[in-house]
């Protein structure tokens, strides 16, 4: 008999170069001893870890509340754990978060929300923790986290588009976090105050938006807000955001984002991370620019960033 439960799935990225840099036995020694603090952190929270997969752990949790609040300290932990680690061989993580019904059979765990978590630990970035909207309505008040709409996404195995949530973990940027754009019990921050406008053109064609429309995402998929039909570009290949005044990028491609500002001599290259967008310039889309790929231009009006 299956029950609503929230399904966590925590994944470690990065242990190629971990592997490369510290040699088999010590690498392995560091990605088990940091899948048994995961599991150790989830167990805190009322949870049960189902399995570890690789450098990944599945757990499953009676209350989104505690669901989410693990997650939270996962992240907080692991960035104390980056801190003291070298460049090289770093291992970011990645958690999604899903609530559902799930059918627990000889200590497994099955059912559609076991494979959403999955599928939203794959599109989070680093120190990103993306949930379901069951996950940010049951929630209710987690301490330290707000729930962020960031739009709608299609996700490998579904067939209807998802909307998807970011739990953010950051203390410092919780009262700065855009307002839910649904009627949710949980924390939700105030709306930032200071108003900015975007400009996005294409091809000779230019849309407007301002910071009350974010989250903006440009994809392939025809539920993107700016569509763009080249193979080069993956169906979400990145949003745009509105935090502490100013709007931020996130690629959450399959190859990769470049932005480059006017006036500045080299290009910025995002890969499953953010970068804020300021003045004027062009984006690069699925491939450098060198190359002649896919260009968006932009222009900024009305946040707090300026060109130094």
């Amino acid at each position: 008999m299956s029950s609503t439960l929230t399904v966590i799935f925590a994944d470690l990225t990065g242990s190629t170069p971990l592997y490369e840099a510290l040699g088999n036995q010590r690498a392995t020694e560091t990605v088990v001893r940091l899948t048994r603090w995961i599991g150790e952190v989830m167990e805190s929270h009322g949870g049960r870890v189902v399995k570890v997969l690789g450098d990944g752990v599945l757990g499953v949790f009676r209350s989104a509340s505690d669901g989410t609040a693990s997650a939270a300290e996962l992240q907080r932990g692991h960035q104390i754990h980056l801190q003291r680690w070298p460049e090289v061989g770093r291992m970011e993580m990645h958690v999604g978060l899903a609530t559902g019904d799930v059918l627990e059979v000889d200590g497994d765990a099955y059912g559609d929300a076991v494979n959403l978590a999955a599928r939203l630990c794959e599109r989070a970035g680093p120190g990103e923790i993306w949930t379901n909207d069951g996950t940010a309505a049951a929630a209710g008040l987690v301490p330290q986290v707000r729930f962020r709409k960031l739009g709608v996404f299609e996700l490998r195995g579904k067939s209807e588009p998802q909307a998807i949530f970011q739990a953010e973990w950051r203390d410092a940027e919780s009262p700065e976090m855009l307002t839910m754009q649904a009627p949710l019990h949980s924390a939700i921050a105030p709306l930032d105050s200071f108003f900015g406008t975007l400009q996005l053109s294409w091809q000779g064609s230019s849309q407007c938006y301002s910071s009350a429309d974010m989250p903006v995402q440009v994809g392939r998929s025809s539920a993107a807000q700016l569509c763009i039909a080249d193979p080069r570009v993956s169906r979400m290949h990145l949003r745009i955001d509105w935090h502490n005044s100013a709007f931020v990028l996130t690629d959450v491609s399959s190859f990769g984002t470049w932005v480059h500002y006017d006036g500045s001599d080299a290009a910025v290259a995002v890969r499953r991370d953010s970068c804020r967008l300021y003045g004027s310039g062009k984006i690069a889309l699925g491939t450098p620019f060198e190359t002649g790929g896919v260009l968006l231009e932009f222009r900024v009006a009305g946040n707090s960033m300026r060109l130094g």
